[in-house]
């Protein structure tokens, strides 16, 4: 098939990669030329436009930073749905606000275009190994006309619900996420302040009730754990920045609905001090070593 990819940062390229090595003609585009490079080293072609990635595209994904990007992208003059042919099945994975994705869903579904949701999570390691878990929202017939293509970029699909459904997957999935990374990281600090081998600390508990994600394979004390961000100078992974653009959408979601997420806006706050602190580049396990 024909793919046109918008948006290879250190999420979209492994999975255009993967596309490519499925054997799909992939065209991609994004503003980082590193990033471009790296696309056509793996075979892919560019684009010179956001627009010129979608001619001819049997299929467009996007993978963009945030809601902001994506409202840009698809809505207006210039934009994808004024410009695509309507034939075009859009996918979004990127993670935005739950409402903004309904509105863009409802934007392309007038212009006649057929349109998921499909946040991803599994990290950058994920995206590399083809193993990631899409969250997609939208009619099933559009979920089961893309399923094949996600197959080629993940292990686990998902289909949430209606459009926006995905999003809500998401946006519960990372607030859980962050808070569990708080959670792991008080107890290890917890454990070497009473002179505890962190990485014994680690099989124990993970092996307790105490086990988790974070715990268990993304391990945010340094030495413990190989091939992770927090035993390569929390460099890579996913950032403090971008967790905290996740928890703000949980909060905000949260208060439109009347919903209590006090553990939540704890976390949100937690985070932002830390990036405040210097880090928001960043992977999110860096907060290990927050200052209280």
């Amino acid at each position: 098939m024909n793919i046109g990819f918008i948006g290879l940062g250190n999420m979209g390229l492994p999975m255009a990669i993967n596309l490519l090595k499925a054997g799909h003609h992939v065209t991609g585009f994004d503003l980082v030329q590193s990033q471009l490079d790296a696309f056509v080293a793996a075979g892919g072609e560019v684009a010179e436009s956001a627009n010129a990635a979608t001619k001819d595209a049997d299929v467009l994904i996007t993978m963009l930073p945030a809601s902001k990007h994506v409202e840009s992208l698809y809505l207006g003059d210039s934009g994808v749905l004024a410009n695509a042919n309507p034939k075009t099945l859009l996918v979004d994975c990127s993670t935005i606000s739950p409402k903004v994705a309904q509105a863009v869903a409802s934007a392309a579904k007038a212009k006649g275009f057929a349109m998921v949701d499909a946040p991803v999570s599994g990290g950058t390691a994920g995206a590399q190994a083809g193993t990631l878990t899409f969250m997609v929202g939208g009619e099933n017939s559009i979920v089961e006309c893309i399923r094949p293509i996600l197959e080629k970029m993940g292990k686990n699909i998902f289909h949430a619900g209606g459009s926006g459904a995905g999003q809500t997957v998401k946006v519960c999935n990372n607030m859980l996420l962050g808070i569990q990374m708080l959670g792991t990281c008080e107890a290890l600090r917890l454990g070497i302040a009473n002179g505890l081998d962190p990485k014994v600390l680690s099989d124990i508990m993970s092996k307790s009730s105490g086990r988790n994600w974070a715990l268990e394979l993304y391990n945010p004390c340094p030495g413990v754990m190989e091939s992770v961000p927090s035993s390569k100078g929390y460099a890579g992974g996913f950032g403090v920045d971008l967790m905290l653009k996740d928890m703000g959408l949980a909060t905000e979601n949260a208060q439109d609905l009347e919903a209590s997420v006090p553990l939540g806006k704890l976390a949100q706050q937690l985070y932002e001090a830390h990036s405040k602190a210097g880090n928001g580049q960043l992977d999110f396990s860096s907060v290990f070593n927050l200052k209280k």
